[in-house]
């Protein structure tokens, strides 16, 4: 992985465009607790990316976008994505899912 020191304006922009469209395809942040889609990763909390920071990321693509999101949060650089957000309806919330029956024990 280049560093951010070794990467050129325009793949800069290539890489967070990317990152805007990545959604996280598992876990708590993933499509079963996140529907339809997922949580997207630029929005998934730091200690969450700390998390895979100290045990490994994913292999492939979606861990080499995990960790560059880690870096840019880590280094104070959050707001980098506040254009994506902005662009996709705000900043995502996670919110447990609610159940959608209720048993009042008639």
């Amino acid at each position: 992985m280049l560093g951010m020191n070794e990467i050129d304006r325009e793949d800069f922009r290539n890489l967070l465009d990317e990152i805007g469209r990545t959604r996280m395809p598992f876990g708590k942040y993933g499509p079963k607790e996140h529907p339809p889609r997922g949580y997207p990763i630029y929005d998934l909390p730091v200690e969450y990316l700390t998390y895979f920071k100290e045990r490994g990321f994913p292999k492939g693509r979606l861990g080499e976008l995990m960790e560059w999101v880690w870096e840019l949060k880590a280094n104070g650089m959050d707001p980098i994505f506040d254009p994506i957000r902005q662009q996709n309806g705000g900043r995502s919330r996670f919110k447990p899912r609610r159940p959608t029956e209720w048993d009042f024990g008639e």
